[in-house]
């Protein structure tokens, strides 16, 4: 529901405004879920969800990304945008952007934009949920069908110096040590607090230059509750609009940007779909509109 409610909010019709050519590639088809929501069994023997569902969506989120990907042998014409569904789905995008860097001798940063640090395991999950596990699976730690989704697959996908976490306010206590264990860049809402929006995108964006493939992890769960209830893992504290819209020029004014997910959009828990609206205005942003006058 996620993707048709960003196209009802009309995100082709305002990228197409801002000069963007798009191509709307439609829906991936994949295998459904095996029990409804309100069906879910306990964990038993398994210590994971879903797991060759979410194998199954991945490896055709790799294949979609790696094609558009491939069209771009040096440059940035073609960025690929997955539309979420929830961020377990960036162990497919991010993975193919990955291998894409590798073979075309690009610097990768990527910053993940999410309320959730999703950098639990198997063994530390209290859920047993895939989605918060999508960071610890691109940096090798989780189940194999994951962390080697093509048979050529290198692991770990990411390298940690690669990685830049901002908006984080809710690690899970085995989590957020394997987090400093693995010596990830985590920019959380207490360092936006005391240093600002702008010093805090400034730092995660140093070194990006001409050289680097940009991939934006945006989770719409990263912005504020009070201007996003469409997501079903809400946490107060988040950035306002006004920080959203600047961390989005930010990233819009180095010019890296090439490739994006947005995930986690459930309209379900939305108000007459004004997350969708909101969503696609920060998504303009992040394509060059301003509020700013600008020489």
């Amino acid at each position: 529901m996620g993707p048709e409610a960003l196209r009802v909010a009309g995100i082709v019709e305002a990228l197409v405004a801002r000069g963007h050519p798009v191509v709307d590639r439609g829906n991936l088809a994949g295998p459904g879920l095996p029990f409804a929501a309100f069906d879910e069994p306990p964990l038993q023997a398994a210590p994971h969800r879903h797991l060759p569902e979410v194998r199954a969506w991945n490896r055709l989120v790799y294949q979609a990304f790696a094609e558009v990907l491939a069209m771009n042998p040096r440059g940035r014409t073609h960025l690929p945008m997955l539309l979420g569904g929830d961020h377990s789905l960036a162990i497919g995008s991010i993975g193919a952007v990955a291998d894409h860097c590798r073979r075309a001798g690009r610097e990768l940063r990527v910053l993940w934009l999410d309320a959730h640090a999703d950098f639990n395991t198997p063994q530390l999950s209290p859920s047993g949920n895939l989605h918060g596990m999508p960071l610890a699976c691109l940096r090798g730690l989780g189940p194999r069908a994951l962390t080697h989704l093509q048979a050529d697959s290198v692991a770990p996908a990411l390298d940690a110096a690669s990685v830049r976490m901002v908006g984080i306010r809710s690690v899970d206590p085995g989590e957020r040590r394997l987090v400093h264990d693995q010596g990830l860049r985590v920019f959380d809402m207490r360092h936006i607090d005391e240093a600002g929006m702008r010093a805090t995108i400034a730092e995660a964006l140093d070194g990006v230059d001409s050289r680097t493939h940009l991939h934006v992890s945006l989770d719409v769960d990263f912005l504020d509750p009070q201007i996003a209830p469409g997501v079903a893992t809400t946490v107060p504290g988040g950035p306002t609009y006004r920080e959203a819209q600047l961390c989005m020029e930010m990233i819009a004014d180095t010019g890296a940007l090439a490739s994006l997910d947005v995930v986690e959009l459930n309209p379900a828990c939305d108000e007459r779909n004004r997350t969708a609206l909101l969503v696609v205005d920060l998504i303009e942003s992040l394509f060059g509109k301003s509020t700013l006058l600008k020489n």
